[in-house]
């Protein structure tokens, strides 16, 4: 039987109280391999997907669809918290709001949005760690970012409460969003649970528990998985072996770049488009 390779992509269910670094060292046990990396992080307290990268694929990072992201969150009505989450402590209370005022704050943090950051986030400031200045007692002045949020489905909602599927993409903060719809609904939120659910075509319901990974059950997954839709050309024995020392080889798919495989399917290298030949830039293969 063939041994599963450590250069392999993994989707991994995050658990509350661990953070994405103590998953990466989980992983690490697992695959015996200290070559491992993950494409976006989560809080601890929150739970759900990480898209993770082991071995010669952690050079495909880059290359790992990120959008759309989907999570389940928790929103508590009533209550700010300086952290933005249910984790900090409360900085203002307020009257919940109705359920039609919430539902008609939605469609105002749907779209391209500008967003403040949470105080308590990596974001730098000044050469510094947002949540560094806020662990001192000196606000950070933090800058707006322009962020998009697809959509939201309202799975349940009450006046203190709101349940919701967040379809959004990169960088969008999901404590901010709990945070802001308070604001606009005259009241005042905090998350209180966040699950991340789907990163572009990769599904939680797909991942390896915890347990999954410690006891044997790591399920590796092929390389190419990780590319999502990008090209691909299968390419001969000699063009595997120009490949492999870096060399061009004629082009037969379309696009600007392309994954070069095997015969036997095998990753080989990422090539990007000179005229009508491939330029291999990250080569797997013999690497």
């Amino acid at each position: 039987m063939r041994a599963i390779s450590t250069d392999a992509l993994l989707l991994v269910d995050k658990p509350a109280g661990f953070t994405s670094h103590d998953m990466v060292a989980v992983v690490r046990r697992a695959l015996g391999t200290r070559k491992v990396g993950h494409t976006g992080t989560l809080d601890p307290f929150a739970t759900g997907l990480l898209v993770v990268l082991a071995g010669r694929g952690t050079r495909l990072i880059q290359f790992v669809p990120s959008e759309p992201k989907e999570y389940e969150a928790l929103i508590h009505f009533g209550s700010d918290t300086d952290t933005d989450d249910g984790t900090g402590s409360v900085t203002r209370q307020a009257a919940c709001p109705t359920v039609a005022a919430v539902r008609q704050a939605l469609p105002a943090l749907t779209g391209v949005l500008s967003q403040i950051p949470p105080a308590y986030s990596a974001k730098h400031v000044d050469g510094q760690r947002a949540y560094a200045l806020a662990r001192r007692g000196e606000p950070p002045n933090l800058a707006p970012s322009q962020v998009v949020v697809h959509r939201w489905d309202v799975m349940s909602l009450t006046p203190d409460a709101l349940t919701a599927r967040v379809t959004c993409g990169t960088g969008t903060y999901i404590r901010s969003l709990a945070r802001d719809l308070g604001r606009l609904c005259g009241s005042a939120a905090h998350l209180q649970a966040l699950r991340r659910t789907r990163i572009g075509p990769f599904a939680v319901t797909d991942a390896d528990t915890i347990d999954m990974l410690r006891h044997g059950g790591a399920r590796p997954r092929e390389l190419r998985e990780a590319l999502g839709g990008m090209a691909e050309q299968e390419v001969t024995e000699v063009e595997a072996r120009r490949i492999t020392h870096g060399m061009r080889i004629s082009a037969n798919a379309p696009g600007e770049r392309v994954a070069l495989r095997g015969e036997d399917g095998e990753l080989l290298a990422i090539a990007t488009r000179l005229g009508d030949e491939w330029q291999p830039d990250i080569v797997l293969s013999g690497a």
